[in-house]
Formats: C-alpha cells, structure tokens, sequence
C-alpha cells in the first residue's frame, strides 16, 4: 500500500484475522515496510490508549472479543440441557460473553466448575456468542452442593435442593460429617466424575432442618456463596468507630433534611430537603438538598472493613434477614442517618428551575441531623389531606416544598422519557414464627417517586462533577438493548396487535409508547414483561457508555454507600476531587477500578439470584397446602420441556411439564417460541389466558408444579390418547399438520386485524 491505513481498517483486520494480530503480521497485510513501521507501531499505541484494543506479549486483539483459544470454566447446563463456559481472560467492558460448549463424541464426561483450554468461533443470530470445542480439561474447582442428606447403611446420599439438578450425590460412611438424616447440609464434590454412576461428595457442613422457615433465606446464602459472618478483625474495627465532630464538615444541622423509607427499612442513608429559590432570576425555582451518609469516613481503603466491604460488593435483602454489606455498628448506627442525632454525611445542593432543568449544584462535606424519619405512607397522607401527629407540623416548611421541587423534576422525566414500566413489586409478608402470612403487591405512592427523582438528579450530579475533575469514578452503565432481543420484542407486540416500529434509533420514547398502548389491555402486563426482558443488565464501569433506561448520558451511583460498594468509591472519588481529606481514592483503588467494577457487578447479580430464588421458596411453601386448588394465569414463557405461567393471585411462577399439557404430542419452534399439538393443531403461545391446577409446590427446592385446564378460557381439545415420543404423531404433510399451519395463519390474520382496528 502507498498509504498507511486508517484505525477502522487496523481494526477490521484484527476482528477477522484473530490468530494474525503480531505488529509484522499487521504489517505485511498492508503491505508497511521501512520508516512507515514507527507510524503503524503510534497508531496501534492510541489504539491502545482509546481503549480499542489490548496489547497482550507482542501481539495486539480487540478486550470486546475473547481469544481463538481461551481458558474457560464449565457452568451448570442450561435449561436446554445445553453445557455452557464462562470465560476466564474477559478483559470486555460489556457483560461475559455467553459460550456453548459442543462436545464430540470422544471427548470426556465435563461438568459444573471443570477449567478447560477450548477453541474459539464467534456466532451470530444465537443465544450465545461463542462456541467452544474442547482441547483438554486443566483441573476442577471443587464444585459446592447444597442439598437434604438421607442416611444410608454406608454414608448416604444428598439429595440437591436446586430445582434443575435432580441427581443424587453419594458420600462414603467416613465423609458424613456426622450429618443426620433429613439435615440440611452442604456437600462438595469428592473426587472425579466419572461417566458412569452417581457422583461422590463430602459433606463439609450440616446447616439444620431444612423445613424450618428461616431456612428459606439460609439455603440461598450458602447456595450462591454469600458471604454471612463478618471476621473477628473487621468487627473489632467496626465496634473502635466514633461519631464525628464538626471539625473541617459545613454545618448542616439547621437544614431540614428527613429521611422517607419503607416502614420495614433496615437502615436510612439518604435525606433531602428543598425550598423556593429565592434568586429573582430565577423565578419558580427549587433548591433541593441530598444529603447521604458519609461512609468514606469509616471505611478507609485498604483497612480491614474495606477489604471485607469490596468482598461483599452490596448488602443482601431477603425478607426475613438482611446481610449487610457493613457491620451493624455503621450500616444500623453510625452511618444510618437517625432522627435527632448528629450524623456524618456529603450532600449535594441543586438548583432547578421551573420547568425542572438542573442550573448548578455544588457538594460539601457535612454534619446534619434529621429532624424526622418518616415513612412513604405517612408523608402522602399528609400531601393527601390526612397528616398524622408527626407529619402536621412538618407538612407545609418541609413536605409541600418537596412536592412542588418533585413536580417540577416530574415535568423534566417527561420531556427526557426514561424508561416507563409498570411492574407491581411483590411483598412477602411473615408471621412471627417465620412462615408467610400474606403475598401483595406492594403499594406505590408519589412519595416513592419523588424520593427517586431527588436520587437520580443526585447521582447524575456526581457523576457530572467527577468528570468535570477529571477524577477516575465507577459509571452505572445500561447498554441499548441487542438487535435479537428488540426483534423478539417486536415479535410479542406483534401477537398482540401492537407495533414497535422497524428502521429507527430506537429511544426509550418507542419503547414508552409501545407500553401506553398496551395499558389498560390484557396484554399490559405481558408486554412490560417482554420490555423488561429485551434490556440489557445494567453493570458497573469506569468508562461511561451512558444509561439507556434512564435516558441519561452521566450517570453514577452515590446515593446508597451503606449498602452498595459502587457509591463509596464514587464517594472517595468526591473526597479526592474536593481535597476534604486523606480517606479519598486510594492510588490501587484507581489501578484496579477494572477489576472492582467487574467483581461488584458479579457480586449484585449473585445478591439478585439468591434474593429470587428466596422469594420463589417462599411462594412455593405459602402454596404448599392448596394442592388441588385451581388459579388464573397468563403464559410467560415456553421451552422444549413445559410451559411457565405466572399466576395472578401470587405473581409466582409455576411449569407446567409436557405431561401436563393433554394427551397429544407438542412440536417446540424454536423460532417462534410456541407449542403445536401434532393432532389437533393447538398452538400455545406466550401470553395467552390459563386456568391451571396445582399439582406441587417444594418449598426446599422453589419448585412449583402444574396442570393445564383451560387455555384462553376453552377446555384443551382431546389428543387421540397419551402423549407419544417425537415421531408417532401426526406425519409432516399430513392433513392434521395442514390444518395446523393454516390456523397459525389464520391468528396471524387476526392479529393484524384487531392491530388496525386499534388505530
């Protein structure tokens, strides 16, 4: 080449050629020789420096794309059954990639936590991103079960509590740890798997009666490896802790700063205030306060309550228990922001004007003290015209002012359009002795909105002031959502005769009117549900990708460091940038923002998984005694092996298994993610109408078990017998397949029919 080529064309070789990515390699593609060496080797260097690529030894790749040959670890299969890897040299800013293991005939029997060194081909179009074939296995973490030991004559068996893993583990007679029969203990694999025959395990603790209510909460935190017992040290640290004076802090204390929670809330971190803006120039302004409890005080980098607060990443909230993220000397004392006492904290000052429009803030270093801890109930009785002897004299200085601050912001989320969905939170509620004694949904208030909105203007102020100081912070990012989940979207606003529109960048506004056009309908609930799903998962990252949920370019988490581990480094970034102290970011906490962003994104998804698969036992136990009971539901999802409902009355989740679905053989499409019958042409689809009758409910497992009655208010049509194995149905080209397909076409004509007639 005469010319040097441009980064794009650097790029675009690298992507395609991952095995040829040596500077001479580069080189000699392009046809670089002599003097022009120095210019290609400064162009892979700011390639480098933007971030585009990572330098590994003396050959240069892209970090968003993972090695032809890479070190993975085996997860459990899929509901598929399909094997799945993780990679172990991610170096990506977005999420792991997803990796299918395609195993051949002559390789060895893999399983749940097996390291393997595996060859690479990207995909597209699928649900995952990679395919691995194996080149050999380098060793095994021991894999960890959590599960009922029975007792046998030699040893015993566990039997695992996780509702997708029905395979028993024998353990030898000296490996029991003196479990009894019926505990519940957790096991870890002993020894290879071996192709043939249960595999063996070891108990290493015995964790008590399975059956006891609050297990529930306990069998998650050991399952998903949450830590529960803070050490010696960090309790000894955490009980020296004093209260701060106002010694280098801007006194706060007159400012009415409340704190409005749940009534169950397990600790108070944030207040707020606001008032009219008294600046003429100005007019129909608000001046809002946030003030957050400063934890940076306590947790100095590199200490012992530092080292166990970035192992835990966030607290953990189930509905029995919390496991905090910090001791209850600071998350339930020192750095809960209690009525009428002094308390530590950094707080934000924000202008807004009339319309909503954030004009300045600023942040200081400060002392308050609430003059009330107030609850969401209360403070919209009080605005609603039914104060209580709390709030009366608080509702016109301090709630009024609130609300007309939070209308004003309420007029800018309207202009700005984040995202709008309307899904009910689910509230477990428990009786003394730890069983559930009812399951609602809980009530959402204005006063819940506004204490959001006071939040998101304040973490959209920290981010905004690190960037402005150039200070290395942790981003709160939520990618657009991927081309397959938009389309798959569109495909269920299809079914129910609604429309995404084709050919645009897609805004959170589409997405918004795709969800006012669903409300009010029967299928409201079942397209937030599919707009829920089509997002990406929000992560943590030093480098800004922006917030697509909330239609915000700037945005970071500062307004919850008690509880989550992201807002005390943004926090020790404040202090740094503002020069208050010497307990700011840490030089290694700069170096290893990478790593920390990545491990508290891990920590919150694990945190998210255990609180789910809590509330799914919890459920499934308050069922348990209506076996035979008859409930309404709505499909929301489908697989090859059974239907999944969500039933109305709880919002639990329940399968319904092939057998359960009449006596016909299904056809799964994939495709189109719907059940056919083979003799009758049934189709069932996500988001149809159910009745359904519960055949189970284990409360150890989370399972929930149950059987088709009636699909879209009609009884299920008659199959000619019991359900037949794949092939001894009805033949392809057969009439009964004609006729089926030409149904399909027919509720697609329906579909587009009552689409039009919408508008």
């Amino acid at each position: 080449m005469s010319t040097l080529p441009t980064k794009s064309e650097i790029l675009e070789w690298i992507s395609e050629n991952p095995t040829m990515t040596a500077k001479r390699d580069i080189a000699k593609a392009f046809g670089i020789k002599g003097a022009a060496r120095i210019d290609l080797k400064r162009m892979l260097r700011e390639l480098e420096d933007e971030g585009h690529l990572e330098k590994r030894k003396k050959t240069y790749r892209d970090p968003d794309r993972l090695p032809p040959v890479s070190m993975l670890q085996v997860q459990a299969p899929n509901s598929d059954g399909e094997l799945l890897a993780r990679p172990l040299e991610w170096h990506g800013n977005g999420a792991e990639p997803v990796i299918l293991i395609v195993a051949r005939a002559s390789d060895p029997a893999l399983g749940e936590g097996d390291r393997i060194l595996a060859k690479l081909q990207a995909v597209q179009g699928s649900d995952h991103s990679y395919e691995a074939r194996l080149i050999r296995r380098i060793g095994t973490n021991p894999r960890r079960i959590l599960g009922i030991f029975r007792k046998g004559a030699e040893g015993g068996r566990i039997l695992p509590i996780d509702k997708g893993d029905a395979k028993e583990w024998i353990v030898a007679a000296g490996a029991t740890h003196a479990a009894r029969d019926g505990e519940l203990v957790e096991g870890e694999q002993a020894g290879p798997k071996g192709r043939l025959g249960l595999p063996k395990a070891r108990i290493v603790a015995r964790l008590g009666d399975p059956s006891a209510p609050r297990a529930v909460s306990l069998i998650a935190i050991h399952q998903h490896g949450i830590p529960d017992a803070f050490p010696d040290d960090v309790m000894a640290q955490a009980d020296s802790m004093k209260p701060v004076g106002l010694s280098g802090r801007t006194d706060l204390r007159q400012l009415p700063l409340i704190t409005i929670d749940p009534s169950d809330a397990r600790d108070h971190d944030d207040a707020c205030c606001a008032q009219a803006d008294q600046d003429p120039n100005n007019r129909g302004g608000h001046v809002i306060w946030v003030a957050i409890a400063d934890v940076a005080h306590y947790i100095r980098p590199g200490s012992a309550l530092d080292r166990e607060a970035h192992k835990r990443g966030n607290s953990s909230y189930f509905p029995d228990r919390v496991v905090p993220m910090l001791p209850d000397r600071l998350s339930g004392d020192l750095c809960s922001l209690h009525e009428g006492v002094p308390r530590a904290c950094i707080a934000v000052e924000m202008r807004i004007d009339s319309e909503g429009n954030k004009i300045t803030h600023r942040f200081v270093r400060g002392l308050m003290r609430s003059p009330a801890a107030l609850t969401y109930s209360e403070v919209q009785q009080a605005v609603d015209g039914r104060p209580n002897d709390k709030t009366a004299p608080l509702l016109e200085p301090v709630l009024r002012p609130l609300y007309a601050a939070y209308h004003a912001l309420r007029a800018a989320r309207g202009r700005r359009q984040p995202l709008d969905l309307d899904l009910p939170e689910r509230k477990i509620r428990l009786a003394d002795d730890g069983t559930v004694s009812s399951v609602n949904f809980a009530d959402r208030f204005d006063a819940h909105r506004l204490i959001e909105e006071f939040m998101v203007l304040a973490n959209v102020a920290a981010a905004e002031t690190l960037i402005a100081k150039k200070t290395p912070l942790l981003f709160r990012v939520h990618e657009d959502p991927s081309p397959d989940k938009l389309e798959t979207l569109r495909e269920t606003a299809n079914a129910a005769g609604l429309t995404l529109a084709k050919g645009q960048v897609l805004k959170t506004a589409h997405l918004n009117k795709l969800l006012r056009d669903a409300a009010g309908t029967e299928e409201a609930e079942l397209i937030n549900l599919a707009t829920l799903r089509s997002m990406t998962q929000a992560y943590y990252s030093p480098k800004n990708f922006g917030h697509f949920g909330l239609a915000l370019q700037n945005y970071a988490h500062f307004t919850s460091p008690i509880r989550r581990y992201a807002d005390l480094v943004v926090h020790r970034g404040l202090i740094t940038a503002h020069g208050w102290g010497d307990d700011g970011l840490a030089p290694g906490d700069i170096d290893k923002l990478e790593q920390t962003a990545a491990h508290i994104s891990d920590t919150e998804r694990r945190s998210m998984m255990a609180e789910r698969d809590t509330t799914d036992r919890y459920l499934a136990s308050y069922l348990s005694d209506r076996i035979g009971a008859e409930f309404a539901g709505r499909i929301n999802g489908i697989a090859k092996f059974g239907v999944f409902v969500k039933l109305d009355e709880t919002g639990a989740d329940g399968l319904i298994p092939m057998r359960g679905l009449g006596n016909e053989y299904w056809e799964y499409d994939r495709d189109t993610g719907s059940l056919m019958g083979a003799d009758t042409g049934t189709v069932i689809a996500v988001g149809q109408r159910v009745t359904v009758k519960l055949t189970d409910a284990a409360p150890v497992t989370g399972g929930i078990g149950l059987e088709l009655l009636t699909l879209e208010d009609a009884d299920l049509p008659k199959g000619r017998g019991t359900p037949r194995r794949r092939g001894s149905g009805a033949r392809k080209g057969s009439p009964k397949r004609k006729l089926a397909r030409a149904k399909k076409k027919d509720a697609k004509s329906q579909v587009k029919r009552r689409r039009k007639s919408r508008g």
